[in-house]
């Protein structure tokens, strides 16, 4: 649930100073008590209902066993008495059956045939001689031999047996409750436990990002107590991580861009204002050139501003492919002689084994190998030299200037955006600082690096290395 609050008032255009509305979040906290409940209703509520199912699954998939052990285990009883009342004569078997009856703990009668309400199935089976046994109360028929009646045994079944009924709750009864009481209590406490933990995390992760919600990115959440939101935490600190480098590089190209934008829309705004009284073609030419040469550099501007923002926002998909090496890299440095026709550019690949393939991005690495060259270019006296090498499972190129260098101190600085160690130089040569941040980063996808350092030539070197056959982005 959000909200708004009144914050700091703003000035409005031609009319009074309206206030800042800030979005306020709101919410519940989780309560352990009702995660505790629901997790124990649902969870034993399922067990329960599993364990009824089951059971009634068994018993009757058991049941033609359990009738066929129960005749077996009744049949010498049932024909003992069958033999004990051959011995007098059939007037009196109602007499002698009420007597056995009072030795035994279940029901003992004699009923006649005729008179049996029983399915056709069981009675079949009580024609046939055999003991049927009825599922209502587990009472059991037997034809006595010859005489038209049948003895009749149970209910064997405490439920429907008043003779094997206790006082109150019946035992079977008592020991199903107290074994689900037991079950139910030990599983409480073993959900208590293990619901707490996930309790706080859920609680701390609200409140991470509540923080968040509300602009303070550098919230984190901390450690999490259960390993079932580990990940959870780690992806919202990463999350957090990409939203607050997101909206810091958003504020450097926001504030770098305003600031680079003023020199040539000022020097456009000069040479518009002194075409208009120039008195001839020759000046007129030179003002129209310059304000070109203003506009190219407005376009460049803009256009590595967005390849830098591109890159900060999202990881491009590389499209890795095999390329003869030798004759990708002599390619590519002719595409720039013409940027560096005063120079003596010399290109180096005799360190190179025959036929070497390398796996590359043929839209990224380009663009670094033309970062490098172009940077060269500005900064060269008179000599550039690019070379390659292969050191191990890594593919290297260097490029060379006779400039003046770089200061150790300052050569990990000048990858960082918008850095310029000179910037009187710098806008005499057109730089922003950004080709360098957009090299590294395209090694970085390949698994490389881009780094800075002393030339053989007395100027500054620049390397890039990566893997011969770069491996899946992460």
């Amino acid at each position: 649930m959000t909200g708004t609050d009144t914050g700091p008032e703003l000035p409005s255009p031609g009319g009074p100073a309206r206030p800042r509305r800030r979005l306020l979040w709101r919410g519940r906290r989780y309560s352990l008590s009702k995660i505790f409940l629901n997790f124990y209703l649902l969870a034993m509520g399922s067990f329960v209902a599993i364990a009824f199912i089951a059971d009634a699954l068994i018993a009757g998939a058991l049941k033609g066993i359990t009738d066929d052990y129960a005749r077996r285990f009744m049949r010498g009883t049932i024909l003992l008495i069958e033999d004990e009342l051959f011995r007098y004569p059939k007037a009196s078997w109602d007499k002698r059956i009420k007597l056995m009856d009072e030795k035994f703990a279940y029901r003992l009668a004699i009923e006649e045939r005729d008179k049996l309400v029983l399915p056709e199935r069981l009675l079949q089976q009580v024609d046939e001689g055999n003991i049927a046994i009825h599922r209502d109360g587990e009472v059991m028929y037997y034809a006595l031999r010859k005489t038209g009646q049948v003895l009749v045994v149970g209910p064997l079944a405490t439920t429907h047996n008043p003779e094997l009924q206790t006082p109150g709750l019946p035992l079977e009864l008592r020991v199903r409750l107290g074994t689900w009481l037991l079950i139910s209590i030990l599983f409480g406490v073993a959900l208590w436990f293990w619901v707490r933990p996930i309790s706080r995390d859920l609680e701390a992760l609200r409140q991470t990002a509540r923080a968040l919600g509300e602009g303070d990115l550098g919230a984190r959440s901390p450690g999490a107590q259960s390993k079932l939101f580990a990940p959870l935490a780690d992806t919202l600190d990463g999350m957090a991580d990409q939203i607050q480098r997101l909206i810091a590089t958003q504020k450097e190209l926001s504030s770098a861009i305003s600031h680079e934008l003023r020199t040539p829309i000022a020097r456009l705004r000069f040479a518009g204002e002194m075409v208009a009284e120039a008195e001839t073609q020759e000046e007129r030419q030179r003002l129209s050139q310059m304000m070109d040469n203003d506009l190219e550099e407005l376009d460049n501007l803009i256009d590595s501003s967005l390849t830098y923002a591109r890159f900060e926002r999202e990881t491009p998909v590389l499209h890795l492919t095999p390329v003869d090496f030798a004759e990708w890299l002599e390619d590519q440095v002719d595409n720039l002689r013409i940027l560096g026709r005063d120079m003596d550019l010399q290109l180096d690949l005799s360190a190179l084994p025959d036929n070497l393939s390398v796996s590359l991005d043929r839209k990224h690495m380009p663009q670094a190998i033309s970062n490098l060259l172009r940077n060269a270019i500005k900064y060269a006296k008179h000599q550039i030299r690019v070379s390659s090498q292969v050191q191990g499972e890594q593919i290297l190129v260097h490029v060379d200037d006779d400039g003046i260098g770089i200061p150790a101190e300052e050569r990990e600085r000048i990858f960082s955006a918008f850095t310029r160690l000179d910037r009187s130089r710098d806008r005499a040569t057109g730089g922003y600082g950004l080709g360098l941040a957009i090299t590294r980063r395209v090694l970085e996808l390949h698994g490389g690096n881009a780094s800075a350092g002393e030339s053989p030539l007395g100027g500054a070197r620049f390397t890039l290395s990566w893997p011969l056959q770069p491996g899946p982005q992460a």
